[in-house]
């Protein structure tokens, strides 16, 4: 076996790399030094106990080797480390638009944007203002398309806050971009939209205004970073700030990203103003629709609860006194949502009025002329609907339905649903007929009316639904079931501990209580 030294086979692999790269003639004359021959060829000296002649021997005090100096970064790794922190950069921004896009409702909005603000600047703590143009904040008067203020906080209570807002409108930066006073940007001229402001020292301040210094020393807070939400399309919708334990102020590269965020922000905002605008439209539009009051009709109680879903649906009551003291209760359902349910629902409302003071007596006959009314006038659209003709002299009811749920009735010594004949919705078949049921009523028992919205809001399959409802009927306390308007309270808060105001339902609700004498 040869033994081949370090130095040799050192040189072998680079020759044979340098073959491989440029071909033998150019590797050859590459590895090999003009006028010595390589250490591969040349002759061996013969050694003497293990000792290499041709290895001088080294001095007793060598000489200093000269300083290495730091090769300069080549300028390729420059713009790639640029090219880096861009993309670093543009992640960050992409993964806060994303998180800020799947809100849905102002207040959830503005706690993304302060939240992810917060990070893109380095601070712990911060508020937003909204004003949208039109609010009475600004302007002393709602005006067409306006909006509510709303002020959020991150990191501070609702007394921090009311602390912040005792300080002079007109001294705080967030002010003046409101009021329309500041248009000054953090670089290059002053532009359309209103720019950030920067306070790094608060305390180092002469001209601060002296509540705002005890503010800022209540709070403990040193510095602040002010940005509008302001754009040339939406204008300036509001003003975010964000505060510093200890004087600070951000850097070029974190104002920057932080007004990209601020600009897609305040297009988010607008948004959601637009189309919260546009649900309290509707929700006007769906109360108008409905009766304002209910009548007095003796011998009988009334009590009505109702909310639309955001969207606007076609959820509808109606209660209204008949000849010879009788009295008409409806409830219904038309199916779609918006402004066109809407418009259906009221139609089909003030048509079911008219037929029921024509023949009331018999709700069947009711329903058959809304369901040839709806087939003419509305031929993509269904409808649900149950009309009851009450006798209270009598305690005496007499109902039909159409694809509707079936009344409750709640009283001492009985809690059921009241046995209905199954029927399609109107609208549905060629022609519709069902028949009628009658139903007496004791002394002090309620029959609730409803429609499908409060079991679908539960979020439970319709048996379990049904099964709740009858459990929260049951579980009206004695001392309540004399008050229609209680045993509704009742029931709305045993099936939706949450409330009425889920924004993100879209369903809505009906109750409609009577309670006999």
């Amino acid at each position: 076996m040869l033994d081949i030294t370090l130095r040799v086979r050192v040189d072998v692999d680079a020759w044979v790399a340098a073959q491989m790269d440029m071909g033998v003639c150019d590797a050859i004359e590459r590895n090999t030094p003009a006028g010595k021959p390589a250490a591969v060829s040349a002759p061996h000296l013969p050694k003497v106990a293990g000792i290499d002649s041709t290895v001088p021997a080294p001095t007793h005090n060598p000489a200093p080797l000269p300083p290495v100096h730091a090769a300069p970064p080549a300028p390729g790794a420059v713009i790639q480390d640029r090219l880096a922190g861009w993309v670093s950069d543009l992640t960050t921004l992409h993964e806060l638009t994303e998180r800020l896009i799947r809100t849905s409702t102002l207040d959830d909005a503005l706690d993304e944007l302060l939240s992810a603000g917060a990070a893109l600047v380095g601070a712990r703590r911060g508020m937003v203002v909204l004003e949208p143009p039109g609010d009475p904040a600004r302007d002393g008067a709602f005006s067409a398309g306006s909006g509510p203020a709303r002020t959020r906080g991150l990191g501070l209570s609702h007394a921090d806050l009311g602390h912040i807002e005792t300080v002079p409108r007109e001294v705080t930066a967030y002010g003046s971009i409101l009021d329309g006073r500041h248009h000054g940007t953090v670089h290059g001229p002053p532009a359309a939209v209103p720019g950030p402001v920067a306070h790094p020292d608060l305390l180092a301040d002469d001209s601060l205004h002296p509540l705002h210094r005890e503010v800022a020393v209540r709070l403990g807070y040193a510095a602040s970073y002010t940005s509008p939400l302001s754009t040339e399309e939406s204008g300036t919708l509001g003003a975010a700030v964000w505060f510093y334990d200890e004087p600070a102020s951000p850097v070029e590269r974190q104002i920057h990203l932080a007004g990209l965020y601020m600009r897609y922000a305040t297009e988010h905002l607008a948004r959601l103003l637009e189309l919260e605008r546009a649900r309290a439209t509707a929700l006007t539009v769906a109360e108008e629709l409905l009766p304002s009051r209910l009548p007095r009709v003796p011998g009988v109680q009334l009590a009505a609860r109702h909310r639309s879903g955001p969207r606007g649906g076609g959820d509808w009551f109606d209660a209204l006194p008949l000849p010879e003291g009788a009295l008409g209760l409806a409830v219904g359902s038309v199916s779609g949502s918006g402004p066109s349910a809407l418009a259906a629902m009221g139609r089909l409302r003030a048509s079911l009025r008219a037929y029921a003071v024509m023949e009331g007596e018999d709700p069947v006959a009711v329903l058959s002329d809304l369901e040839l009314l709806l087939r003419l006038t509305e031929p993509a659209r269904t409808a649900t609907a149950l009309f009851a003709y009450a006798e209270p002299a009598s305690r005496k009811i007499v109902l039909a339905g159409a694809g509707h749920t079936p009344p409750l009735v709640i009283g001492e010594r009985r809690t059921e649903f009241v046995e209905t004949s199954l029927s399609a919705p109107l609208g549905m078949l060629a022609c519709w007929e069902a028949p009628s049921v009658e139903l007496s009523t004791q002394p002090g028992e309620t029959v609730l009316l409803y429609t499908d919205g409060l079991l679908r809001r539960t979020g439970d399959p319709m048996d379990r639904a049904f099964a709740r409802l009858h459990s929260a009927a049951v579980s009206v306390p004695k001392a309540a079931r004399n008050d229609p308007a209680a045993i509704a309270d009742h029931v709305l808060h045993t099936m939706l501990p949450q409330g009425l105001d889920q924004a993100d339902d879209g369903e809505d609700v009906v109750l409609l209580a009577a309670r006999f004498d």
